[in-house]
């Protein structure tokens, strides 16, 4: 088998904040929207990664992302916030958002920030390390009120979105990145394998009638299927209950939601820092954290496991080995950047040599 081709990571960014630029985003979001696109396959969520810059493009040219101006300020207090995004890109108004938060979270412990209104804001676990490297410790959620495709536990009826949520953990060495998501599985998961004619290897969907089922094509149906809730047919009320507080701190925090009219494809956005310098200290923080590093990693592992790895290892040692040798993308993602990069006249990166 033939090794996947590597792309200069340098070359991939500018590229990427030239086809933004190309399409109509001023250079400051092009810059936090490809960054942050590229910090996705850094980490190795490719569903969540350049997988979308295309699809970003067309919403640009048609006119659904909207490219000048603010978010509008809904509510502001010491400590808590509201904007509307007013469909601005989502990775720019999750950056602005922390650039807002720093400052509030050291002076009052903590500091959050609902967004509704805000265009798709990517892979979650892209925006962690600038939160854990500052020493706090970060939370983020996002949901899409537009779409449904996860049912609610003993349901058939799709209500929810997979509805991800990270948290930013500091410790004295490799912080914990947590990104999970509510639903067993994704949309951008489900939509790949279907396109490849390919299965999951375990029941994690359902069709209309409620039945399990491995295809992702059950999405498509009319009227369609849904994914399992996390945890699946046996535990899927504990996936159902992380769906319901992602909605609550998403949607019913910035006041706009499942309840109102869809306004297309987007995100509404919760955010909070921590400094724990403001509750039991940092460095007490830190011991905690540190010791249950320790207690995970050295913890015997089961058959056929090499070794326990904290959330954020295999993603942390990822970014580093291709930061340095390339990174390697999904098989589908240069083909559709290629076309974008024809369309605009731009040239898209060689793949590096092996």
């Amino acid at each position: 088998m033939a090794a996947p081709e590597r792309f200069s990571v340098a070359e991939l960014t500018q590229f990427s904040e030239a086809l933004l630029q190309a399409a109509g985003l001023p250079q400051e979001s092009a810059k936090a929207v490809a960054s942050t696109l590229i910090d996705g396959d850094l980490l190795g969520h490719d569903t969540h990664g350049l997988a979308l810059l295309a699809p970003y493009v067309k919403e640009i040219e048609k006119g659904t992302m909207t490219t000048s101006g603010e978010p509008a300020v809904i509510s502001d207090r010491a400590a808590a916030m509201v904007w509307d995004g007013r469909r601005l890109p989502g990775p720019w108004l999750v950056h602005k958002g922390i650039d807002a938060l720093i400052p509030r979270a050291r002076e009052y412990g903590t500091a959050s920030l609902a967004i509704h209104h805000s265009h798709h804001i990517a892979c979650l676990a892209a925006y962690l390390l600038r939160a854990t490297e500052a020493g706090f410790m970060m939370l983020l959620a996002s949901s899409d009120p537009a779409v449904q495709s996860v049912a609610p536990f003993g349901g058939t009826r799709a209500v929810f979105t997979p509805n991800p949520i990270a948290a930013g953990i500091p410790t004295s060495g490799s912080p914990f990145l947590v990104d999970i998501s509510a639903s067993i599985t994704t949309n951008g998961m489900s939509t790949r394998l279907h396109k490849a004619g390919k299965q999951f290897e375990e029941e994690w969907m359902l069709d209309a009638q409620g039945n399990a089922s491995r295809d992702p094509a059950v999405l498509a149906t009319d009227p369609p299927g849904t994914i399992l809730p996390l945890g699946g047919l046996s535990a899927g009320h504990k996936g159902f209950g992380l769906a319901l507080l992602i909605e609550a701190l998403t949607g019913g925090l910035s006041g706009h939601g499942r309840a109102d009219p869809p306004a297309g494809w987007g995100a509404t956005v919760f955010m909070s820092l921590y400094d724990p310098s403001a509750f039991g200290g940092r460095e007490p923080f830190l011991r905690q954290m540190d010791w249950i590093a320790e207690a995970c990693r050295s913890n015997p592992p089961r058959p056929d496991v090499g070794q326990v790895r904290m959330p954020g290892d295999r993603g942390i040692a990822r970014r580093v080995e291709q930061l340095r040798d390339g990174v390697v993308l999904h098989p589908t993602i240069a083909p559709m950047l290629r076309e974008a990069a024809q369309k605009y006249g731009l040239h898209y990166p060689e793949a590096l040599v092996n």
